[in-house]
C-alpha cells in the first residue's frame, strides 16, 4: 500500500533569529494552523544552533494532520552586507554612501546566498548580490 500523501493547510515563511526563535513571533503566525509551536522552536533551534547571530528565514508547511515541516532557507542577502559592512546600509542611497565592501566579501556572500539563488553561476549571484548592495548605499571595491 502507498504511503499516504498529506494536504498541504498553511505554509508560512519567517525569518527568525538562529538557534534562539521567540515564540512570540512563531505564536502570531502560526497560533491558528494549531500546530504545535514548542516543537516548532525545538526543531528551528536545533536545526539554526551553528549559525547563531544570523536571521534565518525558515518556510513552515503545516498539513492538515497539524503536523509540520521546516524548511531552512540562508540569511536574506542585505542581513549578510549589513554584517560585512559592520553597520547599517545608507538611509538616502543613491546621495549618502554608507560604506563599502570588498570583492573578496562580495563573493563570499554570493557563495553563500548561492542555493537560494535563481542561477548557479556565481558571476551572476555576484552581480545579484551587488546590485542588493548598491540599493543599499553600499559600493563595492575592485
Amino acid at each position: 500500500m502507498a504511503p499516504k500523501i498529506k494536504k498541504l493547510s498553511h505554509q508560512v515563511t519567517l525569518e527568525l533569529p538562529a538557534g534562539n526563535a521567540p515564540v512570540v513571533d512563531l505564536g502570531k503566525m502560526l497560533g491558528q494552523t494549531g500546530v504545535n509551536l514548542v516543537e516548532v522552536k525545538k526543531q528551528y533551534d536545533a536545526a539554526t544552533s551553528a549559525q547563531r547571530g544570523d536571521v534565518v528565514p525558515v518556510v513552515v508547511s503545516v498539513f492538515e494532520d497539524r503536523t509540520f515541516e521546516l524548511r531552512l532557507k540562508t540569511p536574506p542577502t542585505a542581513f549578510l552586507i549589513r554584517k560585512a559592512l559592520g553597520g547599517k546600509g545608507s538611509a538616502q542611497p543613491g546621495r549618502v554612501s554608507a560604506g563599502s565592501i570588498t570583492r573578496a566579501q562580495l563573493r563570499e556572500i554570493a557563495e553563500r546566498k548561492l542555493p537560494d539563488l535563481n542561477t548557479n553561476d556565481l558571476e551572476a549571484a555576484m552581480r545579484t548580490v551587488a546590485g542588493t548592495a548598491r540599493s543599499m548605499g553600499v559600493s563595492v571595491d575592485a
